[in-house]
């Protein structure tokens, strides 16, 4: 599959001329500007995408094309002043934008924003468009893509794999070259698995580097704003507007983008040691991840192994005690008099939480401590 490649093809009759329009990476978007290429050809590009690709799993919500149109007049011709000048972007459907519902996955959750999300005010700002919010395991709580009341997204590489999660529409939509890059979350690994199983970049910023004002939370203590994208540069790109702090987000920090140099450094990069690499049985994985770790090797990098077992043990924390009292909280109200609005898997997690204990929080908070120490 060609993540780079979906809209190449597509050609746009505008202005008595027949124009190929671009693949949708942030530099071939804006030479098609420089040369003369108009947003409206682009927008209508990206609804065509929208029809051929066919997947009524990948959008809970899509922006209207006349609005989109009119938002593409307010821009007016090209400005490089502004970094993502008539680039279209997907918002997962935790994070708000004005004039579009919120769902979280949840139909029953519903409401209606009246202003953008932090960040996505940010981007809008730097010129980029917004085309509709996307799928995502409901309340962001899962990492297969699967657990919505909605139709599944379908894997933009093999639709006989899940799409991964939580984030599965944005990661789907990027991936198919519908839109050059996309919003999700990341709590523990919604923004990466994805892209990993869609053949796409997926960046988790810091903690806090992105605002998480507007955005429903799941674990508000490890939540992040994580940019899906068909290029590492596309992402850095995305990363170094919406990088700001935010006076209305308790967890925001100034961690701005400072860029990464002009050629790749060597790298020092760990790994779990052969012993402790779990794959349950999927050859074909195991295979593919030493063949990515000669690669880097091939490119100068160092691969050092590293004794797994207490990362493991710190991942497992996050399913325990004071992380899923965390992500019940976030919905409290909503749980206790809605239970049956939810996903019967993301019902049981919440449930799960009720019984727990200020103690046994606490506890948690002990034990990932002392393996941050180890």
């Amino acid at each position: 599959a060609d993540p780079m490649g979906p809209a190449r093809d597509n050609t746009e009759r505008g202005h008595g001329l027949m124009r190929t329009t671009p693949a949708l990476d942030i530099t071939s978007l804006h030479s098609f500007y420089q040369q003369g290429g108009s947003i409206f050809e682009i927008i209508e590009a990206v609804f065509a995408r929208i029809s051929e690709v066919n997947d009524p799993g990948i959008f809970l919500h899509l922006a209207d094309k006349k609005s989109l149109i009119v938002e593409a007049e307010k821009l007016g011709a090209y400005d490089p002043a502004k970094p993502l000048f008539g680039v279209p972007f997907a918002v997962k459907d935790n994070i708000d934008v004005a004039g579009m519902p919120t769902t979280a996955g949840c139909p029953d959750y519903t409401y209606h924003p009246d202003k953008d999300a932090t960040v996505v005010r940010l981007l809008k700002e730097a010129g980029a468009l917004v085309i509709g919010k996307t799928n995502l395991d409901q309340f962001a709580t899962g990492l297969v893509g699967v657990r919505s009341p909605y139709p599944i997204p379908r894997n933009a590489i093999d639709p006989t794999l899940v799409p991964g999660g939580s984030s599965s529409g944005s990661a789907v939509a990027t991936a198919h070259g519908i839109v050059s890059f996309g919003l999700g979350t990341d709590t523990a690994g919604s923004g990466r698995i994805p892209a990993g199983l869609n053949n796409i970049v997926g960046l988790k910023p810091s903690v806090g580097a992105l605002s998480s004002t507007g955005v429903v939370p799941a674990c508000r203590t490890l939540d992040c704003v994580s940019i899906f994208s068909l290029t590492v540069d596309d992402a850095w790109r995305v990363f170094s507007v919406a990088a700001q702090q935010d006076e209305t987000d308790a967890y925001s920090k100034d961690l701005p983008a400072k860029g990464y140099g002009s050629s790749p450094p060597v790298l020092k990069i760990g790994v779990p040691a052969l012993q402790d690499r779990k794959f349950f049985g999927d050859e074909a994985m195991a295979a593919a991840y030493s063949d990515a770790l000669k690669t880097l090797e091939e490119h100068g990098h160092h691969i050092v192994e590293m004794p797994f077992a207490d990362f493991y043990d710190a991942a497992n924390l996050l399913y325990e005690g004071a992380w899923v009292a965390e992500r019940y909280a976030a919905v409290q109200s909503f749980f206790d008099t809605k239970e049956e609005s939810f996903h019967p898997v993301t019902r049981e997690i919440y449930r799960g939480a009720k019984s727990l204990t200020a103690a046994e929080a606490f506890n948690g908070f002990y034990a990932l401590q002392a393996l941050k120490k180890k």
